[in-house]
Order: structure tokens, then C-alpha cells, then sequence
């Protein structure tokens, strides 16, 4: 029995396949368009799931959410603030009754257009947006039995909803419904901030450590009204996104004393203040609803997922608090990975086909995209007008490790491509943690982005609680952020509380200075050989070489573009940015004797996030 899953019209559109209840297939239609974020139908990335679903019939399409159920919301929404929002209403009112009301003839259309004949109408089903996005945490998790906690904007009313999975059996219990939302509130502050609403909420929380939280009284006494058990209503007085295109009104702006930064503009200490202060705000929510329900349910396993699990630094101070004794968070929780959920959720729910359990997980690292042979790679590259050497794995692993730890900055493209929004060591730009100029070299220089983002380490497993102060075993997916140990550290907790603000940046706080954030914190990733085989393999070689078994891993890309897909667009990006050193399989590039003709500005070009 095969299932493919769809999401789409929103963003981060996406599809995945699942067999007999097993992940086989995801990846987001992105990678294939170039478009970040692309809400179009996931053509592309439908055609290749149904590329890895072979000549086996495809039982069911799922799409991840209910339409109906999401213009009831839309509709009730526009009566209650009524005549507010009238013009908003009216302009979106078309699309609806065109499109989104009719979704199922626009889904079998798609379908038809890449495969005619395959489907018929009654082979599409529609799940829940929640119960989607729970199925993702909860039946790839290594977990007979979890605790689910789903958090984001909105899907079709639900903002947050805490549900119990048994085998395979799942049961939301409790919901929280729109216009309340936690992810709506971090949206809003994403958007006062000057970045970009659904992509630019991981800058706030990169620039949070370099603030004070001195605004969190404001945010609870007028934005947010918070209950001890984690509940909570939003003051509509202050927000626009019920009425209008806009996540707040001048109330909202007014009540910092500060107008909305325009995007691109210079970023003060006061931007840093209201991102620390909505993620302590966050992480206030978060918390308390975990305390409650592991009380509630005795569950000793907490699974994660939705838009808000993508908060890293909320993900490590759950695990700090050691409320639950294991915590899996799915790696595509935004919206990509509902596709895998709707799959999931049909495959179990809605077919009883019996789950199996699976150690670590059932998401094969995330690796569930495309891969390329060594043939393919060659042929691509000599097109390309590239040089290249093809080196043995023995020799590659040493020979790429010595150019890291000379500070050569590489591009690792490896086996198949990550599903969800971080790159794991399959389509990866690597550097020397130790090197104390990586980070503004990365950000400037590569990423071509602000000079304050932080850069995450991968570790290798058994050296990790040397290194990091692990609050859990494993972090495989880069979604826990913890702190650099105090016998790693440069300067003293009390030298780093009085100075880290933006002005502090370039302190040198530990021996992996460059993935060292203002705090000590980081965002690591645990690499174990079973589960990366190639790029453990690297990293045991830098360990080997320095002594330290950390390397910078930040996504193939640059600012504004998906992560790269191909070997073709990795060249391409190799080729427009300060990389030093490509290795796409075995074949191993030098930027040193490329033709400079080559070289793109292509950067200039991509919308900034």
C-alpha cells in the first residue's frame, strides 16, 4: 500500500511517499523550482516520489489540510470583526470560490497534468492540518507511546493542540483555536522586526541572545494574556492579521515607543531587546504547557512538531527541564513536513495499517530526497566546464579535512538531499569551528547575510557531552540548542552576561569560537556512523588531523535561495561565492583552477529572506 502525500498553496509546499507505513520519499517543491518557500503545487517534487514509488501502484493522494474547515474559519473570522477588513475579504473572496472551495478538481488537474489517468477522484483524501502535523512527529518517532505537541500559525482553526499516540492509534486531546496563536504572536514580532513573516522567525531567534528581555512585562500585560496552565488569548486591540494583509496595527508599534524597522535597515540594540523578549515569552508558553500535560498524561516521551518546534532554543529548555525522558522532534515541522503527516496519518488512521517502531526514527536521518551516482556527478561537472579530480573515500575524508583545518571553506554534497529546512551533512558548507574570523567569513563572504546569524556545529555523537552540555543524548536533526562547556569556554559566564550585545560580536568565547553564539549557546547537530556514514567519516578525519571533532555545517546555499539540489546548481553556487573547495562525491573541485569565467553574481539576483 503506497501513499503519497501532498501540502501545498501556503508555503513550503511539498510531497512525500510512504509504503506499508514506512517513510520512503519527501522533499520540498523549493529545491526543484529555486523559489524559497515556493506555496505552488509540488509538481516536481510529486514527480519524483512517484519516481520512487517504481511501478507499484500508488493507492492514495492525501492532501495535508481541509479547505472547507479553512473557509469556515476565514468566513466566521471576517463576520466577527465585521465591516473591518471588508476589502481583504473581498479581494480574497475570488480565489476561494474558484480555487480553494474546488481544491479537489484543482488537486486531480495537477495530478493528471504530471501523470494522466493515474488517479481517480475518489483516490484523494484530506486530512487535518494538526492531525498532520502531529502523525509527522509522532509515527516516525522511535516511540510506542508520546505526548504530541503541535504549534503554529493556523491550519484550518487549530493554533496549538496537544494530542496522545499508542501505537498506532493517535487522539488529539486538547486545542487551542485561531485568532490565538503562539506563532501568530512570534510572526508578528518577525514582522515589527523588519524580516520577512513564515522565514524570517529563526533570525529573531538568533538575534534574541543579543538582547535583553526587558519588554516580557509589555508583551504579558497587553499582547498576550497567559493562564498557569499554558492556555492563553491574544488582545486583537494590537494585531491586523484577522482584518488584513498585516501581522499588527500602530497600537502595536506604539506600545514600544519604537516604529517597525524597514527590512534591510540597520538592526540597534532595540531589535535585539524585543527579540529576547518574545522568546522568553515563547519559551514561557511552551513551558508551561509541557509541565501541565506530562503531569496531566504521565507520558514520559514528547514528541514536537508544527512551525514552533522549528524554535530550537524553546526545543533546549524543555530538555533541560527534564520533564519528559526522551524528546523527538520531526526535522521538516514546518509545513513541508505535514505532507509526510497527511501520509502517515492515512496510512494508520484511516487504513489501520499496523506501525512499526523503529530505532533511532523511521526518517533515515532525513535523507529522503534525490541522490546523484558518481557518473551523474562527472558528466554534470564536465559539462559544466569544471575541473575536478576523483579521489577514493579513504583519501578524500583526509585530504578535505586538511583543507578545513587550513581554513579552506567547502561545499559537501553527498548521497540523497535533506528533507526539512536544515542541511545535515548531505548538501552542506563546512568550515573550522576554531577559526575566530568562520563566522563573519561565512556570513559576508558566502551566505552573503547579516553578519549577527549564528552558524550551528556538528559533533560526532561520542564526543558531544565533551564539548556541549548535552541536555539529551542525540540532537541529530540541528533542532536543540545547548551550551558550549564550561571547560571549552574563553571567558566567564559573568564576563559573558555583561557583554553580549550587538556590539560584542566578535569576542572569542570558547575554542570553537565560530559556532560559539553570544551566550555560549549553539545549535548542534550529533553525528552517529550508522546514520551519515560519510560525513562521521569526515568528521572523525578533522578530528584526527586537530584534535577537535567539531566542523561548522551550515546549508548549500546563499542568502535568499533554496538549498541546492543538484550538482549542477552546487557548481553554480561554488562558483558565485568565496568557497574554497567542492566536494560532490568523490569528485573534488578547487576554486583555485577554475575558470574565472565561470563565476557568477548570481546572489544580487536572489529576493532577500
Amino acid at each position: 500500500m503506497q501513499i503519497l502525500g501532498i501540502s501545498a498553496y501556503y508555503h513550503d509546499s511539498s510531497a512525500a511517499l510512504v509504503r506499508d507505513g514506512m517513510v520512503v520519499a519527501a522533499a520540498q517543491e523549493e529545491r526543484f523550482s529555486r523559489i524559497k518557500h515556493d506555496p505552488a503545487f509540488p509538481a516536481k517534487a510529486t514527480q519524483y516520489c512517484l519516481e520512487m514509488a517504481g511501478n507499484t501502484p500508488v493507492d492514495y493522494v492525501v492532501f495535508y489540510d481541509k479547505p472547507f474547515l479553512k473557509f469556515e474559519r476565514i468566513l466566521e473570522t471576517y463576520l466577527s470583526f465585521a465591516p473591518k477588513g471588508f476589502s481583504t475579504f473581498r479581494a480574497g473572496l475570488p480565489v476561494w470560490a474558484k480555487e480553494k472551495l474546488f481544491q479537489r478538481s484543482l488537486l486531480m488537474k495537477e495530478l493528471q497534468a504530471i501523470t494522466p489517468d493515474r488517479f481517480t477522484s475518489g483516490q484523494l483524501l484530506f486530512s487535518e492540518h494538526h492531525l498532520s502535523h502531529a502523525a509527522s512527529a509522532f509515527y516516525p518517532s522511535p516511540f510506542e507511546d508520546a505526548l504530541v505537541l503541535t504549534m503554529d500559525g493556523v491550519g484550518e482553526w487549530a493554533t496549538t493542540s496537544v494530542a496522545i499516540g499508542h501505537g498506532a492509534d493517535m487522539k488529539i486531546l486538547h486545542e487551542i483555536n485561531f485568532p490565538h496563536s503562539l506563532g501568530l504572536l512570534y510572526s508578528a514580532f518577525t514582522a515589527y522586526a523588519g524580516f520577512k513573516v513564515n522565514s524570517g522567525e529563526y533570525k529573531l531567534m538568533g538575534l534574541s541572545p543579543y538582547g535583553r528581555p526587558r519588554f516580557v512585562q509589555t508583551i504579558l500585560d497587553h499582547l498576550i494574556d497567559l493562564k498557569p496552565d499554558g492556555s492563553f488569548r491574544l488582545n486583537q486591540r494590537y494585531f491586523s492579521y484577522c482584518t488584513d494583509l498585516k501581522m499588527f496595527n500602530s497600537r502595536f508599534a506604539e506600545l514600544f515607543r519604537e516604529p517597525a524597522r524597514a527590512p534591510e535597515a540597520p538592526l540597534t540594540q532595540f531589535h535585539a531587546d524585543i527579540a529576547a523578549s518574545v522568546q522568553h515569552v515563547t519559551e514561557m508558553v511552551v513551558l508551561r504547557i509541557c509541565r501541565v500535560m506530562a503531569k496531566e498524561t504521565g507520558q514520559k516521551n514528547l514528541c514536537l512538531a508544527g512551525g514552533v518546534a522549528l524554535n530550537c532554543v524553546a526545543n533546549g529548555k524543555i530538555a533541560a527541564e527534564e520533564l519528559f525522558e526522551n524528546i523527538w522532534i520531526q526535522p521538516a515541522s514546518g509545513d513541508s513536513g505535514a505532507a509526510l503527516g497527511a501520509a502517515l496519518a492515512a496510512s494508520h488512521l484511516h487504513l489501520k495499517t499496523p506501525r512499526s517502531v523503529l530505532k533511532p526514527d523511521a526518517m533515515a536521518s532525513g535523507a529522503l530526497g534525490p541522490e546523484f551516482s558518481q557518473s551523474e556527478i562527472e558528466d554534470t561537472l564536465t559539462r559544466a566546464g569544471a575541473k575536478f579530480s576523483v579521489i577514493p573515500d579513504r583519501d578524500l575524508w583526509r585530504d578535505t579535512a586538511a583543507a578545513l583545518a587550513d581554513g579552506e571553506v567547502t561545499g559537501w554534497f553527498q548521497g540523497r538531499m535533506e528533507f526539512g529546512p536544515r542541511a545535515l551533512g548531505q548538501r552542506s558548507i563546512l568550515g573550522d569551528p576554531r577559526d575566530p574570523a568562520m563566522q563573519k567569513k561565512l556570513n559576508l563572504k558566502i551566505k552573503f547575510r547579516e553578519s549577527f546569524r549564528p552558524f550551528a556545529p556538528s559533533v560526532l555523537a561520542e564526543d558531544a557531552a565533551d564539548w556541549f552540555d548535552m541536555p539529551l543524548p542525540d540532537s541529530p536533526y540541528m533542532l536543540l540548542v545547548t551550551t558550549v562547556a564550561e571547560k571549552h569556554r574563553k571567558i566567564t559566564a559573568e564576563e559573558a552576561e555583561t557583554r553580549h550585545g550587538l556590539g560584542d560580536q566578535d569576542i572569542q568565547r570558547s575554542d570553537i569560537p565560530a559556532v560559539t553564539h553570544t551566550n555560549f549557546s549553539a545549535r548542534i547537530q550529533t553525528v552517529r556512523h550508522e546514520n551519515n556514514p560519510r560525513y562521521y567519516a569526515l568528521l572523525h578525519a578533522f578530528k584526527e588531523k586537530t584534535g577537535c571533532p567539531v566542523l561548522i555545517n551550515t546549508s548549500f546555499n546563499v542568502r535568499g535561495e533554496p538549498i541546492v539540489a543538484s550538482p549542477a546548481e552546487a557548481f553554480r553556487c561554488f562558483m558565485a561565492t568565496g568557497m574554497d573547495r567542492l566536494v560532490i562525491g568523490n569528485c573534488v573541485l578547487k576554486k583555485t583552477e577554475q575558470n574565472p569565467s565561470l563565476a557568477t553574481d548570481y546572489h544580487v539576483h536572489q529576493e532577500a529572506d
